[in-house]
């Protein structure tokens, strides 16, 4: 079998005139590049130049073979040019979707990161499908939804990104903050401060008060981060929230505290469609959130 290799190596004998010459455009020793050629020449069964050539003179079966290369090459040189901005006529735009009101705020390096990478491609990022996000994504409404509770189905696609965790916030004269982490019981009846988000959808919900059986006292519910934790700092209750976001509490007088001694550990996926006519602008998009989380983590 005829291998891109061998063609390769065919071309640079013909640019350079000599195996020496070839060997140091192909970044080989010369006697590997011998071998390459004896192996190429016992496949055809015939020789590819005439030895001790000057300048080297190609074989009739050798030239048959070089001709194939000045047409095979270019193409596949194209083929990989293309594949690595982007297939040709592949749609350019990327319609976001965020199940996750804090992740605004460590998107916009990502987004700046991806405009220089992406310079033609148009974002949008959208959380008018906040509650009804997978479904948008499989009915072509949104390219791409960052969450953290993937559904099993064979239209989509989930790309694991990264881990984060989830603490308690807390008044630092509230009585759970000299907690060494808190137990689900500790929560019972009481007021759990949240974005505006249905308490079901909520992972402290799903994945640490429903388990037990605990229920909270009330769901006081805030837009702006800023604002959900100066009420926290005011004793108007207490609230969930990944690492992040706590960093914006410097100068507010909170702790934060592990929820179960383990601590509230969650994913956050890229879903995408598998048939998705932008995959490389999707692909390219995902990386930099994986290296932005990556980052995120190192800091908290």
């Amino acid at each position: 079998m005829i291998e891109l290799r061998h063609l390769r190596t065919l071309m640079a004998l013909k640019e350079s005139g000599s195996l020496a010459g070839a060997a140091k455009k192909r970044f080989v020793t010369q006697s590997a590049l011998s071998h390459q050629i004896k192996e190429l020449e016992t496949r055809i069964n015939s020789a590819i130049f005439v030895r001790k050539s000057k300048p080297l003179t190609f074989t009739h079966e050798g030239a048959r073979l070089l001709n194939l290369a000045e047409e095979i090459l270019p193409k596949v040189i194209a083929t990989e040019s293309d594949l690595k901005r982007g297939l040709e006529g592949e749609n350019q735009q990327l319609k976001l979707g965020i199940e996750c009101h804090s992740c605004f705020r460590w998107l916009m390096p990502v987004i700046e990161a991806f405009k220089l990478q992406a310079p033609d491609a148009q974002i949008d990022i959208s959380s008018r499908h906040l509650f009804d996000s997978l479904n948008a994504l499989e009915t072509g409404g949104l390219d791409i939804v960052l969450t953290s509770d993937p559904v099993p189905g064979h239209t989509l696609a989930y790309q694991h990104l990264f881990d984060f965790e989830v603490k308690l916030v807390v008044a630092n004269d509230n009585a759970l903050a000299a907690q060494a982490f808190i137990t689900p019981a500790n929560l019972a009846k009481q007021t759990l401060l949240t974005y505006p988000v249905p308490l079901t959808r909520l992972d402290i919900y799903k994945h640490f008060l429903e388990p037990a059986g605990i229920e909270i006292g009330e769901q006081k519910q805030c837009d702006l981060t800023s604002m959900l934790l100066q009420r926290v700092a005011c004793n108007d209750g207490v609230a969930a929230l990944p690492t992040w976001s706590i960093k914006e509490s410097q100068g507010l007088s909170l702790t934060s505290v592990k929820l179960g001694a383990e601590g509230l550990k969650r994913p956050l996926f890229g879903a995408y469609r598998r048939d998705a006519t932008n995959a490389n602008l999707i692909q390219k998009w995902l990386e930099l959130v994986a290296q932005e989380g990556l980052q995120l983590q190192r800091v908290n």
